[in-house]
C-alpha cells in the first residue's frame, strides 16, 4: 500500500496528521488500529464460516473470484485445457511484437545534425501603415 512513499513523504504525512488532529492524534491512531483489528476479525470470521459451510479450507486470498474458481471448481486438467489456446495466442502476439520492434529499430532514421540557429530576416513592412 505504501510502497511508493519515501521517508520524506511519510514524515510530511505525519506532520500533517499532527497539525490536523493535534493532541487527539494518539486517540485517533488507537481508534484506527481498533477499527482495523475489527475488520480483520470480521474477514477471518467470514472465511471460517464460508470454509465450514463449503467443507473446504478457504483462505482470505481465495475469495477473489478467479482464485476461487481456479481452486474449487476447475481441476488442473481443466485449467490447462483452458490456458493452452490462449498460451499459443500469447506466444504469437509476443513474437509479432518483437518482429515489429526489430523492424522499427532497423528503419529508424539517424538523428539529424544540429542546425545552426538561423538569423531572423529583416522584415520589410511599414510600421506607420499599421
Amino acid at each position: 500500500m505504501f510502497e511508493n512513499l519515501n521517508w520524506w513523504e511519510i514524515g510530511a504525512l505525519l506532520m500533517l496528521a499532527l497539525l490536523i488532529f493535534g493532541e487527539r492524534l494518539p486517540k485517533v491512531i488507537g481508534d484506527g488500529l481498533r477499527m482495523l483489528r475489527g475488520l480483520r476479525a470480521m474477514a477471518q470470521n467470514a472465511t471460517s464460516d464460508l470454509s465450514r459451510e463449503l467443507g473446504t479450507d478457504i483462505q482470505l486470498q481465495d475469495l477473489h473470484p478467479k482464485a476461487f474458481i481456479r481452486k474449487h471448481l476447475l481441476s488442473e486438467d481443466d485449467e490447462a485445457a483452458i490456458r493452452k489456446p490462449l498460451q499459443g495466442l500469447f506466444e504469437d502476439v509476443k513474437s509479432d511484437l518483437s518482429d515489429v520492434k526489430n523492424a522499427a529499430d532497423i528503419n529508424k532514421p539517424a538523428p539529424a545534425p544540429a542546425a545552426t540557429p538561423a538569423v531572423p530576416k529583416k522584415r520589410s513592412f511599414d510600421l506607420d501603415a499599421t
